[in-house]
Protein backbone atom coordinates (compact mmCIF):
# COMPACT_ATOMS: atom_id res chain seq x y z
CA UNK A 1 0.00 0.00 0.00
CA UNK A 2 1.55 3.29 -1.11
CA UNK A 3 1.23 6.15 1.37
CA UNK A 4 1.95 9.88 1.41
CA UNK A 5 2.74 12.38 4.14
CA UNK A 6 1.31 15.89 4.36
CA UNK A 7 2.86 18.34 6.81
CA UNK A 8 1.04 21.49 7.92
CA UNK A 9 3.70 23.80 9.34
CA UNK A 10 1.45 26.08 11.37
CA UNK A 11 2.08 29.01 13.66
CA UNK A 12 1.98 27.15 16.95
CA UNK A 13 2.20 23.52 15.85
CA UNK A 14 3.02 21.18 13.01
CA UNK A 15 0.45 18.59 11.98
CA UNK A 16 1.49 15.39 10.20
CA UNK A 17 -0.91 13.21 8.19
CA UNK A 18 -0.33 9.80 6.66
CA UNK A 19 -2.72 9.28 3.73
CA UNK A 20 -3.27 6.42 1.28
CA UNK A 21 -4.00 6.77 -2.43
CA UNK A 22 -7.76 6.61 -1.79
CA UNK A 23 -7.52 9.68 0.43
CA UNK A 24 -8.02 7.82 3.70
CA UNK A 25 -6.19 9.30 6.68
CA UNK A 26 -4.32 6.44 8.29
CA UNK A 27 -2.52 8.34 11.02
CA UNK A 28 -2.10 11.86 12.36
CA UNK A 29 0.18 13.50 14.86
CA UNK A 30 0.70 17.05 16.12
CA UNK A 31 3.81 18.64 17.61
CA UNK A 32 3.71 21.98 19.43
CA UNK A 33 6.36 24.70 19.46
CA UNK A 34 6.70 28.18 20.89
CA UNK A 35 5.95 31.61 19.43
CA UNK A 36 7.99 34.40 20.98
CA UNK A 37 6.82 37.97 21.43
CA UNK A 38 10.00 39.97 22.19
CA UNK A 39 8.15 43.30 21.97
CA UNK A 40 4.54 44.40 21.73
CA UNK A 41 3.30 43.61 18.23
CA UNK A 42 6.33 41.44 17.39
CA UNK A 43 6.05 37.73 16.66
CA UNK A 44 9.03 35.42 16.09
CA UNK A 45 9.95 31.75 15.95
CA UNK A 46 13.15 29.73 15.85
CA UNK A 47 13.18 27.83 12.50
CA UNK A 48 15.15 25.05 14.15
CA UNK A 49 12.08 24.30 16.24
CA UNK A 50 10.25 23.26 13.06
CA UNK A 51 12.79 20.59 12.24
CA UNK A 52 12.83 19.43 15.85
CA UNK A 53 9.05 19.01 15.61
CA UNK A 54 9.43 17.00 12.40
CA UNK A 55 12.18 14.88 13.93
CA UNK A 56 9.91 14.02 16.85
CA UNK A 57 6.74 13.77 14.83
CA UNK A 58 7.64 11.61 11.83
CA UNK A 59 8.44 8.41 13.79
CA UNK A 60 5.31 8.87 15.90
CA UNK A 61 3.17 9.40 12.80
CA UNK A 62 4.48 6.17 11.30
CA UNK A 63 4.20 4.08 14.47
CA UNK A 64 2.42 0.87 13.51
CA UNK A 65 2.86 1.51 9.78
CA UNK A 66 5.53 0.50 7.30
CA UNK A 67 7.58 3.59 6.54
CA UNK A 68 8.91 1.86 3.39
CA UNK A 69 5.42 2.36 1.87
CA UNK A 70 5.81 6.16 1.91
CA UNK A 71 6.28 7.44 -1.64
CA UNK A 72 5.97 11.20 -1.22
CA UNK A 73 6.02 14.09 1.23
CA UNK A 74 4.84 17.66 0.82
CA UNK A 75 3.97 20.73 2.85
CA UNK A 76 1.45 23.42 3.60
CA UNK A 77 3.09 26.22 5.52
CA UNK A 78 2.48 29.45 7.36
CA UNK A 79 3.13 32.21 4.84
CA UNK A 80 5.20 35.41 4.71
CA UNK A 81 7.72 34.47 7.44
CA UNK A 82 11.24 35.77 6.86
CA UNK A 83 13.85 33.04 7.28
CA UNK A 84 17.38 34.26 6.48
CA UNK A 85 20.40 32.01 6.06
CA UNK A 86 24.11 32.84 5.88
CA UNK A 87 26.62 31.47 3.37
CA UNK A 88 26.81 28.22 5.35
CA UNK A 89 22.99 27.87 5.38
CA UNK A 90 22.85 28.62 9.09
CA UNK A 91 19.87 30.56 10.44
CA UNK A 92 20.95 34.17 11.03
CA UNK A 93 18.11 35.28 13.31
CA UNK A 94 14.66 34.12 14.43
CA UNK A 95 11.97 34.04 11.75
CA UNK A 96 9.76 37.15 11.70
CA UNK A 97 6.27 35.68 11.42
CA UNK A 98 3.27 36.55 9.27
CA UNK A 99 1.41 38.24 12.15
CA UNK A 100 4.33 40.44 13.21
CA UNK A 101 3.47 44.15 13.11
CA UNK A 102 6.88 45.83 13.44
CA UNK A 103 7.03 46.98 9.81
CA UNK A 104 4.49 49.80 9.96
CA UNK A 105 7.10 52.33 8.81
CA UNK A 106 8.40 50.17 5.96
CA UNK A 107 4.88 49.24 4.85
CA UNK A 108 3.93 52.92 4.73
CA UNK A 109 7.08 53.68 2.71
CA UNK A 110 6.20 51.05 0.14
CA UNK A 111 2.55 52.05 -0.14
CA UNK A 112 3.02 55.82 0.00
CA UNK A 113 6.53 56.70 -1.19
CA UNK A 114 6.84 53.96 -3.79
CA UNK A 115 3.09 53.96 -4.35
CA UNK A 116 0.30 51.41 -4.39
CA UNK A 117 -0.09 51.68 -8.16
CA UNK A 118 3.55 50.76 -8.73
CA UNK A 119 3.43 47.92 -6.22
CA UNK A 120 0.30 46.55 -7.88
CA UNK A 121 1.98 46.75 -11.26
CA UNK A 122 5.08 44.98 -9.95
CA UNK A 123 3.41 42.29 -7.82
CA UNK A 124 -0.42 42.56 -8.16
CA UNK A 125 -0.54 43.49 -4.47
CA UNK A 126 0.13 46.37 -2.11
CA UNK A 127 2.28 46.13 0.99
CA UNK A 128 0.89 44.65 4.18
CA UNK A 129 2.84 44.60 7.43
CA UNK A 130 3.05 40.81 7.49
CA UNK A 131 4.53 40.45 4.00
CA UNK A 132 8.14 39.47 3.53
CA UNK A 133 9.43 42.51 1.59
CA UNK A 134 8.67 45.06 4.35
CA UNK A 135 10.47 42.75 6.79
CA UNK A 136 13.54 42.82 4.59
CA UNK A 137 13.48 46.61 4.62
CA UNK A 138 13.09 46.55 8.42
CA UNK A 139 16.06 44.20 8.72
CA UNK A 140 18.14 46.39 6.43
CA UNK A 141 17.40 49.46 8.55
CA UNK A 142 17.48 47.95 12.04
CA UNK A 143 19.85 44.97 11.80
CA UNK A 144 22.25 45.85 8.97
CA UNK A 145 24.83 43.24 9.97
CA UNK A 146 22.20 40.51 9.73
CA UNK A 147 20.93 41.91 6.44
CA UNK A 148 24.40 41.99 4.94
CA UNK A 149 25.01 38.39 6.02
CA UNK A 150 22.04 37.08 4.00
CA UNK A 151 22.98 34.44 1.45
CA UNK A 152 19.52 32.92 1.06
CA UNK A 153 15.97 34.06 1.87
CA UNK A 154 13.48 31.30 2.63
CA UNK A 155 9.86 30.91 3.70
CA UNK A 156 9.01 28.65 6.66
CA UNK A 157 7.94 25.49 4.84
CA UNK A 158 10.76 25.95 2.34
CA UNK A 159 13.35 25.92 5.10
CA UNK A 160 11.93 22.60 6.28
CA UNK A 161 11.98 21.36 2.68
CA UNK A 162 15.63 22.44 2.42
CA UNK A 163 16.50 20.39 5.52
CA UNK A 164 14.69 17.42 3.97
CA UNK A 165 16.32 17.68 0.54
CA UNK A 166 19.26 20.10 0.56
CA UNK A 167 17.48 22.19 -2.12
CA UNK A 168 16.63 25.90 -1.88
CA UNK A 169 13.20 26.09 -3.50
CA UNK A 170 9.79 27.62 -3.04
CA UNK A 171 6.45 27.36 -4.80
CA UNK A 172 4.52 30.10 -6.55
CA UNK A 173 1.66 30.28 -4.04
CA UNK A 174 3.98 30.95 -1.11
CA UNK A 175 6.28 33.21 -3.15
CA UNK A 176 3.26 35.34 -4.07
CA UNK A 177 2.96 36.37 -0.42
CA UNK A 178 6.45 37.84 -0.26
CA UNK A 179 5.66 40.98 -2.31
CA UNK A 180 8.70 40.00 -4.35
CA UNK A 181 6.88 37.98 -7.02
CA UNK A 182 5.38 39.23 -10.28
CA UNK A 183 2.20 37.24 -9.69
CA UNK A 184 0.70 37.65 -13.15
CA UNK A 185 3.83 36.42 -14.93
CA UNK A 186 4.97 34.05 -12.19
CA UNK A 187 8.55 35.29 -11.86
CA UNK A 188 10.58 37.25 -9.34
CA UNK A 189 10.08 40.99 -9.77
CA UNK A 190 13.32 42.77 -10.62
CA UNK A 191 11.77 46.07 -9.56
CA UNK A 192 10.99 44.75 -6.08
CA UNK A 193 14.43 43.18 -5.70
CA UNK A 194 16.01 46.56 -6.44
CA UNK A 195 13.70 48.29 -3.96
CA UNK A 196 14.69 45.83 -1.24
CA UNK A 197 18.39 45.88 -2.10
CA UNK A 198 18.75 42.16 -2.78
CA UNK A 199 19.99 40.04 -5.67
CA UNK A 200 17.98 37.29 -7.33
CA UNK A 201 20.70 34.85 -6.24
CA UNK A 202 19.52 35.03 -2.61
CA UNK A 203 16.04 33.83 -3.54
CA UNK A 204 15.04 30.17 -3.86
CA UNK A 205 14.19 28.71 -7.25
CA UNK A 206 10.51 28.80 -8.16
CA UNK A 207 8.56 25.54 -8.50
CA UNK A 208 5.01 24.44 -9.01
CA UNK A 209 3.39 23.26 -5.80
CA UNK A 210 3.09 19.71 -7.14
CA UNK A 211 6.64 19.66 -8.53
CA UNK A 212 9.33 17.36 -7.14
CA UNK A 213 12.02 19.43 -5.42
CA UNK A 214 14.23 16.48 -4.60
CA UNK A 215 14.42 13.21 -2.69
CA UNK A 216 14.34 12.91 1.07
CA UNK A 217 17.83 12.96 2.58
CA UNK A 218 18.97 9.37 3.01
CA UNK A 219 20.09 9.88 6.60
CA UNK A 220 16.68 11.25 7.55
CA UNK A 221 14.92 8.46 5.69
CA UNK A 222 16.84 5.84 7.66
CA UNK A 223 16.39 7.75 10.90
CA UNK A 224 12.61 7.84 10.45
CA UNK A 225 12.24 4.38 8.97
CA UNK A 226 11.45 5.43 5.39
CA UNK A 227 12.83 3.94 2.20
CA UNK A 228 15.23 5.45 -0.30
CA UNK A 229 14.17 7.96 -2.94
CA UNK A 230 11.07 9.36 -1.26
CA UNK A 231 9.79 12.25 -3.41
CA UNK A 232 9.57 15.63 -1.69
CA UNK A 233 7.25 18.07 -3.47
CA UNK A 234 7.42 21.85 -3.11
CA UNK A 235 4.03 22.17 -1.40
CA UNK A 236 2.10 25.41 -0.97
CA UNK A 237 1.31 28.26 1.34
CA UNK A 238 -1.11 27.08 4.00
CA UNK A 239 -4.15 28.73 2.46
CA UNK A 240 -3.52 27.36 -1.02
CA UNK A 241 -2.80 23.92 0.46
CA UNK A 242 -6.04 24.12 2.48
CA UNK A 243 -7.91 25.07 -0.68
CA UNK A 244 -6.55 21.94 -2.37
CA UNK A 245 -7.54 19.90 0.67
CA UNK A 246 -11.11 21.21 0.49
CA UNK A 247 -11.36 20.90 -3.30
CA UNK A 248 -11.42 24.66 -3.88
CA UNK A 249 -9.78 24.55 -7.28
CA UNK A 250 -12.40 25.65 -9.86
CA UNK A 251 -13.46 29.14 -10.94
CA UNK A 252 -15.21 31.07 -8.13
CA UNK A 253 -15.03 28.11 -5.74
CA UNK A 254 -14.68 29.48 -2.21
CA UNK A 255 -13.22 28.12 1.00
CA UNK A 256 -13.08 29.60 4.47
CA UNK A 257 -10.35 28.71 6.93
CA UNK A 258 -10.79 29.20 10.67
CA UNK A 259 -7.29 28.71 11.98
CA UNK A 260 -5.15 31.05 14.04
CA UNK A 261 -5.93 33.52 11.27
CA UNK A 262 -9.00 33.41 9.06
CA UNK A 263 -9.16 33.45 5.30
CA UNK A 264 -11.64 33.71 2.48
CA UNK A 265 -10.14 32.01 -0.58
CA UNK A 266 -11.65 32.35 -4.06
CA UNK A 267 -10.15 30.28 -6.90
CA UNK A 268 -9.72 32.01 -10.28
CA UNK A 269 -8.81 30.42 -13.60
CA UNK A 270 -7.34 33.67 -14.91
CA UNK A 271 -5.19 36.32 -13.27
CA UNK A 272 -7.22 39.10 -11.65
CA UNK A 273 -7.01 41.65 -8.85
CA UNK A 274 -9.85 42.99 -6.77
CA UNK A 275 -9.14 46.55 -7.92
CA UNK A 276 -9.48 47.92 -4.40
CA UNK A 277 -6.32 46.60 -2.72
CA UNK A 278 -8.51 45.00 -0.08
CA UNK A 279 -7.70 41.42 -1.06
CA UNK A 280 -4.54 39.60 -2.08
CA UNK A 281 -4.06 38.35 -5.62
CA UNK A 282 -1.86 35.27 -5.37
CA UNK A 283 -0.88 32.16 -7.31
CA UNK A 284 -2.81 28.97 -6.55
CA UNK A 285 -1.31 25.55 -5.90
CA UNK A 286 -3.00 24.18 -9.04
CA UNK A 287 -0.91 26.42 -11.30
CA UNK A 288 -3.57 29.13 -11.59
CA UNK A 289 -4.52 32.07 -9.33
CA UNK A 290 -6.78 33.09 -6.47
CA UNK A 291 -8.08 36.07 -4.54
CA UNK A 292 -7.78 35.94 -0.78
CA UNK A 293 -8.90 37.99 2.16
CA UNK A 294 -7.00 37.37 5.39
CA UNK A 295 -8.02 38.40 8.90
CA UNK A 296 -5.16 38.08 11.36
CA UNK A 297 -7.18 36.70 14.29
CA UNK A 298 -9.89 34.07 13.89
CA UNK A 299 -9.86 30.92 16.03
CA UNK A 300 -7.18 32.68 18.07
CA UNK A 301 -9.89 35.12 19.20
CA UNK A 302 -11.91 32.29 20.66
CA UNK A 303 -8.78 30.78 22.20
CA UNK A 304 -7.91 34.13 23.78
CA UNK A 305 -11.44 34.53 25.15
CA UNK A 306 -11.53 31.00 26.57
CA UNK A 307 -8.20 31.73 28.26
CA UNK A 308 -9.65 34.92 29.76
CA UNK A 309 -12.60 32.94 31.09
CA UNK A 310 -10.27 30.32 32.50
CA UNK A 311 -12.28 27.40 31.15
CA UNK A 312 -13.95 26.15 28.00
CA UNK A 313 -17.33 27.77 27.62
CA UNK A 314 -20.34 26.62 25.62
CA UNK A 315 -22.86 29.25 26.68
CA UNK A 316 -22.78 30.86 23.24
CA UNK A 317 -25.55 28.38 22.40
CA UNK A 318 -27.91 30.14 24.79
CA UNK A 319 -27.73 33.48 23.05
CA UNK A 320 -29.37 34.15 19.68
CA UNK A 321 -28.02 36.38 16.90
CA UNK A 322 -28.70 39.55 18.88
CA UNK A 323 -26.00 38.70 21.46
CA UNK A 324 -27.68 41.27 23.67
CA UNK A 325 -26.47 44.02 21.36
CA UNK A 326 -22.82 43.19 22.04
CA UNK A 327 -20.24 43.51 19.24
CA UNK A 328 -16.69 42.22 19.13
CA UNK A 329 -13.96 43.66 16.91
CA UNK A 330 -11.51 40.77 16.30
CA UNK A 331 -8.36 42.81 15.69
CA UNK A 332 -6.16 41.31 18.40
CA UNK A 333 -3.06 41.44 16.17
CA UNK A 334 -4.07 44.43 14.06
CA UNK A 335 -5.83 43.68 10.80
CA UNK A 336 -4.96 42.90 7.23
CA UNK A 337 -8.00 42.52 4.94
CA UNK A 338 -9.62 44.83 4.17
CA UNK A 339 -8.29 47.55 6.53
CA UNK A 340 -4.50 47.01 6.36
CA UNK A 341 -4.04 48.55 9.81
CA UNK A 342 -1.38 47.31 12.24
CA UNK A 343 -2.78 49.65 14.91
CA UNK A 344 -6.28 48.14 14.97
CA UNK A 345 -7.20 46.63 18.33
CA UNK A 346 -9.70 44.12 19.62
CA UNK A 347 -12.73 45.58 21.38
CA UNK A 348 -16.09 44.72 22.87
CA UNK A 349 -18.76 47.30 22.09
CA UNK A 350 -22.21 47.57 23.64
CA UNK A 351 -21.63 46.13 27.11
CA UNK A 352 -24.36 46.73 29.70
CA UNK A 353 -24.93 45.77 33.33
CA UNK A 354 -26.98 42.75 32.24
CA UNK A 355 -24.54 41.53 29.59
CA UNK A 356 -23.79 37.85 30.12
CA UNK A 357 -20.70 35.79 29.51
CA UNK A 358 -22.64 33.79 26.93
CA UNK A 359 -23.51 36.93 24.98
CA UNK A 360 -19.87 37.99 24.94
CA UNK A 361 -18.80 34.52 23.84
CA UNK A 362 -21.27 34.60 20.97
CA UNK A 363 -20.17 38.11 20.06
CA UNK A 364 -16.59 36.83 19.64
CA UNK A 365 -17.75 34.18 17.16
CA UNK A 366 -19.93 36.72 15.35
CA UNK A 367 -17.16 39.31 15.19
CA UNK A 368 -14.88 36.89 13.35
CA UNK A 369 -17.74 36.02 10.98
CA UNK A 370 -18.37 39.71 10.29
CA UNK A 371 -14.68 40.25 9.53
CA UNK A 372 -14.84 37.35 7.08
CA UNK A 373 -17.90 38.95 5.51
CA UNK A 374 -15.86 42.14 4.98
CA UNK A 375 -13.60 40.03 2.75
CA UNK A 376 -16.51 38.35 0.98
CA UNK A 377 -18.12 41.71 0.21
CA UNK A 378 -14.81 42.97 -1.25
CA UNK A 379 -14.61 39.87 -3.45
CA UNK A 380 -18.18 40.36 -4.66
CA UNK A 381 -17.44 43.95 -5.58
CA UNK A 382 -14.59 42.66 -7.74
CA UNK A 383 -16.97 40.40 -9.65
CA UNK A 384 -16.57 37.09 -7.81
CA UNK A 385 -19.74 35.00 -7.67
CA UNK A 386 -19.73 33.14 -4.37
CA UNK A 387 -22.65 30.74 -4.06
CA UNK A 388 -21.28 28.50 -1.30
CA UNK A 389 -18.13 27.91 0.72
CA UNK A 390 -16.26 24.97 2.15
CA UNK A 391 -14.88 25.36 5.64
CA UNK A 392 -11.77 24.00 7.34
CA UNK A 393 -9.46 24.71 10.24
CA UNK A 394 -9.77 24.14 13.96
CA UNK A 395 -12.66 26.58 14.35
CA UNK A 396 -14.61 24.68 11.70
CA UNK A 397 -15.23 21.92 14.23
CA UNK A 398 -17.63 24.21 16.10
CA UNK A 399 -21.24 23.51 15.12
CA UNK A 400 -22.33 26.92 16.42
CA UNK A 401 -19.63 28.79 14.54
CA UNK A 402 -20.39 27.03 11.25
CA UNK A 403 -24.04 28.07 11.55
CA UNK A 404 -23.12 31.66 12.41
CA UNK A 405 -20.89 31.88 9.33
CA UNK A 406 -23.60 30.43 7.07
CA UNK A 407 -26.07 32.99 8.45
CA UNK A 408 -23.73 35.98 8.33
CA UNK A 409 -22.61 35.22 4.75
CA UNK A 410 -26.04 33.95 3.64
CA UNK A 411 -24.57 31.01 1.75
CA UNK A 412 -24.51 27.26 2.35
CA UNK A 413 -21.36 26.17 4.17
CA UNK A 414 -20.11 22.75 3.14
CA UNK A 415 -18.17 20.55 5.56
CA UNK A 416 -15.56 18.37 3.86
CA UNK A 417 -15.30 14.82 5.12
CA UNK A 418 -11.71 15.71 5.94
CA UNK A 419 -11.30 19.09 7.64
CA UNK A 420 -7.53 18.93 8.04
CA UNK A 421 -7.06 21.47 5.26
CA UNK A 422 -3.35 22.25 4.68
CA UNK A 423 -1.93 18.87 5.72
CA UNK A 424 -4.45 16.97 3.60
CA UNK A 425 -3.87 19.28 0.64
CA UNK A 426 -0.13 18.77 1.06
CA UNK A 427 -0.57 15.00 0.90
CA UNK A 428 -2.61 15.45 -2.28
CA UNK A 429 0.19 17.56 -3.81
CA UNK A 430 2.64 14.78 -2.96
CA UNK A 431 0.41 12.31 -4.82
CA UNK A 432 0.34 14.54 -7.90
CA UNK A 433 4.14 14.86 -7.74
CA UNK A 434 4.40 11.07 -7.64
CA UNK A 435 2.10 10.63 -10.65
CA UNK A 436 -0.90 9.15 -8.82
CA UNK A 437 -3.02 11.89 -10.36
CA UNK A 438 -2.41 13.90 -13.50
CA UNK A 439 -3.43 17.22 -11.95
CA UNK A 440 -4.49 18.90 -8.74
CA UNK A 441 -8.02 19.12 -10.14
CA UNK A 442 -8.14 15.36 -10.71
CA UNK A 443 -6.88 14.71 -7.19
CA UNK A 444 -9.56 17.01 -5.74
CA UNK A 445 -12.32 15.42 -7.81
CA UNK A 446 -11.40 11.91 -6.71
CA UNK A 447 -10.42 12.48 -3.08
CA UNK A 448 -12.42 15.38 -1.62
CA UNK A 449 -15.86 14.51 -0.34
CA UNK A 450 -18.49 16.66 1.40
CA UNK A 451 -19.84 15.21 4.63
CA UNK A 452 -22.58 17.76 5.25
CA UNK A 453 -23.95 21.21 4.51
CA UNK A 454 -25.05 23.97 6.87
CA UNK A 455 -27.81 26.08 5.33
CA UNK A 456 -28.45 29.69 6.37
CA UNK A 457 -31.53 30.41 8.47
CA UNK A 458 -33.65 33.13 6.78
CA UNK A 459 -34.52 34.87 10.06
CA UNK A 460 -30.94 34.81 11.30
CA UNK A 461 -29.76 36.12 7.91
CA UNK A 462 -32.05 39.14 8.33
CA UNK A 463 -30.93 39.70 11.91
CA UNK A 464 -27.27 39.49 10.96
CA UNK A 465 -27.71 41.80 7.98
CA UNK A 466 -28.94 44.44 10.41
CA UNK A 467 -26.14 43.77 12.88
CA UNK A 468 -23.48 43.74 10.16
CA UNK A 469 -24.59 47.19 9.01
CA UNK A 470 -23.75 48.49 12.48
CA UNK A 471 -20.52 46.47 12.59
CA UNK A 472 -19.22 48.14 9.43
CA UNK A 473 -19.44 51.53 11.18
CA UNK A 474 -17.31 50.53 14.17
CA UNK A 475 -13.85 50.39 12.61
CA UNK A 476 -14.12 53.77 10.83
CA UNK A 477 -15.35 55.29 14.10
CA UNK A 478 -12.41 53.91 16.10
CA UNK A 479 -9.60 54.02 13.53
CA UNK A 480 -8.23 57.32 14.79
CA UNK A 481 -8.50 56.17 18.41
CA UNK A 482 -6.52 53.03 17.61
CA UNK A 483 -3.78 55.13 16.02
CA UNK A 484 -3.61 57.41 19.09
CA UNK A 485 -3.38 54.38 21.39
Amino acid sequence: MNTYIGIDLGTSSAKFLLVDESGNILSSHTEQYAVRYPQSGWSEQDPRDWFAAADRGMPLLLKGFNGKDVRGISFGGQMHGLVVLDKNDNVIRPCILWNDGRTEKQTAYLNEAVGKDKLSAYTANIAFAGFTAPKLLWLKENEPDNFNAIAKIMLPKDYLCYLFTGEHATDYSDAAGTLLLDVENMRWSGDMLRLCGINKSVLPRLCKSYEKVGALNGNLARRWGLGDGVTVAAGAGDNAAAAVGTGTVSEDACSISLGTSGTVFIARDKFATDGQNALHSFCHANGKWHLMGCILSAASCNGWWMNVLGAEDFTAEQSGPSSGGVYFMPYLMGERSPHNDVNAKGAFIGLRPDTTRGQMTRAVLEGVAFALRDCVEAAKRSGAKISSARICGGGAKSVIWRQIIADVLNIPVEIPATVEGPAYGAAMLAMVACGVFGSVEEAAEKLVRVAGTVSPSPQSVRDYDTKYTVYTRLYPALKGVFADM
